[in-house]
């Protein structure tokens, strides 16, 4: 069946894909409730009796003129007075064989009758004695057993041998059908030879409530074609569907003929007329006849055509002249119908088994990429992803990452895939080619806001992360019976619905559609999903484990360095002291190369000593814990400036603090530690002598954080707390981008020990380290142009770190 809305939303009902006449209500016949008419076709009559004690609880007005027996003199009357104990008992039998267990209550689904040979006695048409013959069916409803009996046709009995040989000539022709229109062409030709109707079509709907169009035709000569047109769906409303699914045939022998009434016309228990939802002889809605006389239709037949449960066309056949179908003749074409209905599913079946093989190749050759979850192996131009599913365009949301496949993605889309994601489970394939209609916009309005027409969607969690497939509209061109925004004319009886055929063609084009997802193309996305799902779930196990070795392995690492650099230090002694000692006892009988390679000895010891603290004081940042509080930044820069002030002055720097900086929550001496590195290490990396006043600014941005900073500033911290970020700026000389990773590693420098102010290249390392033991992030900027437009310099550097503010800090 076309693609409507697959485990999505409900559309809304197609009611003939416009609006209608006024002067008309068109809901009165979707309202009708054809199964509740309380009348029967005239030509037979109907008795309801109770199942257990055979007592007649309905039956038709016009049971004196074909059975014989007045409708009074029946009712309250066991049954069994006018058919016999024994053919009361064969119409039961006949009716278990083909229930469910024997069920009291209708069943859902098609209904199930049985047809018996039964006989009258009484006088025929002259007044004689004699013995009349009725084909009856059978159907149990509820504590009713209904029959319905009509008078056995001329032409002498019944004789299968006779009969089968032209229905399994058309079971043959109806077997070597290679697709769905061959198939439905097979089958109107043998129905219409096997019932002689002027005119027999295929008639396949659009999804469950949408319009039908004619795809197989055979009629005589004269009559004009119908074969693809299409025909409103407020033709066939949705109670006659619902009737449709419940039974295989239904057949009007007479569209002017008179309905036979029941007796009673509500039934006691429940105040209704008598169910007849499974009945052959049923009544006809005033609306359907007037539509089939408005159409120059004197009898009609309809043959349904199911495919899993669900009705999918209709095998609809139409006569110039009253005419009357035996029951044998009418089961033969259930039975074709049914047929007919299986074999589409074959058909089918091999069709989508057929491009599910070819969808798995292009899946496999798309996964051998994926060896483990890389979305840009994916996502990347020529993977195939788009094409998998004949799509425009792919789309992948996992986290704040967007990634595309094929035609850039629309922007309104990307907003309406979270919340659609929300809409089912997890792993679920929801998919529809009518976005439109499900979002309640009409085509011109998706258009205009630039949303899809077709769209497939995976949600591999609840967090938003999804893959999705869209298409573009594809507006349909169809050619309609009818005018589809006014199915209702004026016809003999008023105005109806009046189809008029080819010779008054409306043409319109159907908008907000693309092509139909297939269920093949669901299968193999699920699948697509599985895997995906399967790597995703490898890598978070393989990360685990790799963040667990990780853990351990930084552990080790600072407890060798901690041991390492503490164990050094006593043999460095040791060196430096030995050759100290020596420069003071042989100094006098040394040459003087002898004591310069001794002081260097003792330099080098001394500067590995100093390497060493280092190296112990950044291992114990990795190992001691944070004593965090609540407090002022202000305070901790005034402590940090003891240690730093003189480094600003010696060097000449100022410092500008344009504003208080706000409370966070952090350790007291590691930020004290971090602000006194940065204020040393802008110091002595200030501007050169003549380039204009130099500067230091220490500030902090709680929002519309320049740079990175909007990236790794904002939200919430780990507490709900608000994210800060200080930055220490310069006006110095700057830092080349493509070195500003290098200078946050542990013993990097951009200048050689002994210029600007010497230093182990431990600092911004210890701040990095620090920041990062906090939950914050630390980055660079350079250049940064000064606050101050009027004072001069380098283009300076700016160093960026986040810290938490405490709740109680926040406005």
């Amino acid at each position: 069946m076309p693609d409507d809305v697959q485990g999505w939303l409900t559309p809304r009902a197609v009611a003939a894909e416009a609006g209608v006449s006024q002067e008309f209500d068109l809901s009165q016949c979707v309202r009708e409730p054809i199964h509740l008419l309380g009348g029967v076709q005239s030509y037979g009559a109907l008795i309801a009796a109770r199942w257990d004690d055979a007592v007649v609880d309905t039956v038709s007005r016009n049971a004196a003129e074909v059975l014989g027996r007045a409708a009074g003199e029946l009712l309250g009357r066991p049954v069994t007075e006018l058919i016999g104990d024994e053919q009361w008992a064969l119409a039961r039998e006949s009716a278990e064989a083909v229930t469910d267990s024997g069920a009291a209550a209708p069943q859902e689904g098609p209904a199930s009758s049985g047809v018996l040979p039964l006989t009258l006695d009484g006088e025929d048409d002259e007044g004689q004695g004699g013995s009349r013959l009725f084909d009856v069916t059978v159907h149990r409803n509820g504590d009713l057993l209904v029959l319905e009996f009509e008078p056995r046709s001329e032409g002498g009995p019944f004789v299968f041998q006779n009969f089968y040989p032209r229905v399994r000539r058309a079971l043959q022709k109806l077997q070597g059908a290679t697709d769905v229109t061959e198939c439905c062409a097979a089958a109107v030709r043998e129905i219409r030879t096997l019932t002689g109707y002027d005119r027999v079509v295929a008639y396949r709907f659009d999804g469950r409530d949408g319009p039908g169009q004619v795809i197989a035709e055979d009629r005589s000569e004269g009559r004009e074609p119908w074969l693809d047109l299409w025909f409103p769906a407020s033709d066939i409303p949705p109670q006659a569907r619902r009737l449709y699914a419940r039974n295989w045939i239904r057949v009007i022998g007479d569209v002017d003929d008179r309905t036979a009434g029941l007796v009673p016309e509500l039934r006691a228990d429940t105040g209704e007329p008598l169910d007849l939802s499974a009945s052959v002889l049923r009544t006809v809605s005033g609306y359907h006849l007037e539509y089939l006389r408005n159409i120059g239709v004197a009898s009609s037949m309809s043959v349904s055509l199911l495919h899993e449960g669900e009705l999918w066309g209709l095998i609809a056949c139409h006569g110039d002249e009253p005419r009357r179908l035996s029951p044998e003749v009418r089961a033969a074409c259930e039975f074709f119908g049914i047929a007919l209905s299986l074999q589409l599913a074959a058909v089918a079946g091999r069709e989508e088994a057929d491009e599910l093989a070819r969808n798995r190749r292009a899946l496999a050759t798309l996964l051998a990429r994926l060896t483990t979850w890389a979305p840009d192996a994916l996502m990347r131009p020529g993977s195939g992803l788009a094409e998998l599913l004949d799509a425009d365009g792919a789309v992948l949301l996992r986290g704040t990452e967007t990634l595309t496949a094929g035609a850039p993605l629309p922007d309104a889309l990307s907003g309406l895939l979270a919340r659609l994601a929300q809409d089912g489970s997890v792993g679920e394939v929801r998919s529809s080619d009518r976005l439109p209609e499900v979002l309640g916009l009409e085509p011109e309005e998706a258009e205009a806001e630039g949303i899809p027409a077709g769209l497939l969607l995976l949600p591999f969690n609840r967090d938003g992360d999804l893959l999705a497939w869209w298409r573009r509209e594809q507006p349909a061109p169809r050619e309609w019976a009818a005018d589809p925004s006014r199915p209702v004319r004026t016809g003999p009886g008023g105005e109806r619905l009046t189809p008029r055929g080819s010779a008054a063609v409306y043409r319109a084009t159907v908008r907000g559609r693309s092509a139909p997802w297939s269920p093949a193309q669901r299968v193999v996305a699920g699948e697509l999903w599985r895997e995906v799902s399967g790597l995703l779930t490898r890598q978070v196990v393989a990360l685990e484990a790799r963040n667990t070795e990780l853990a351990r392995t930084n552990e080790d690492l600072d407890s060798f360095a901690h041991a390492a650099a503490h164990d050094l230090k006593e043999p460095l002694r040791g060196i430096s002291n030995a050759a100290a000692f020596i420069v003071e006892d042989a100094g006098t009988v040394l040459d003087a190369t002898s004591l310069r390679r001794l002081t260097t000895v003792r330099r080098l010891a001394e500067r590995m000593d100093g390497l060493l603290d280092s190296l112990l004081h950044f291992s114990r940042l990795g190992q001691v814990g944070l004593e965090r509080e609540a407090l002022s930044v202000d305070e901790v820069l005034d402590d940090a400036l003891v240690v730093a002030g003189g480094r600003l002055a010696e060097q000449g720097v100022t410092l500008v603090r344009p504003a208080a900086l706000p409370r966070l929550r952090a350790d007291r001496e590691r930020l004290r530690e971090v602000l006194e590195n940065l204020l040393v290490n802008a110091a002595k990396y200030a501007a050169d002598e003549g380039a204009g006043e130099r500067r230091v600014w220490v500030e902090a941005v709680r929002s519309a954080v320049p740079g990175q900073a909007r990236e790794e500033g904002g939200g919430a911290g780990a507490d709900g707390g608000t994210v800060t970020a200080l930055v220490v700026r310069d006006n110095g000389i700057g830092i080349p981008a493509g070195q500003q990773a290098d200078v946050l590693q542990l013993f990097r420098r951009l200048h050689r020990r002994d210029e600007r102010g010497g230093g182990s290249g431990v600092g911004l390392a210890v701040v990095k380290r620090i920041v990062e033991r906090h939950g914050g992030r630390l980055w660079l900027e350079s250049p940064a142009a000064a606050p101050d437009a009027d004072c001069g310099g380098g283009p300076g550097t700016a160093v960026w770190f986040t810290l938490e503010e405490p709740p109680e800090a926040r406005p």
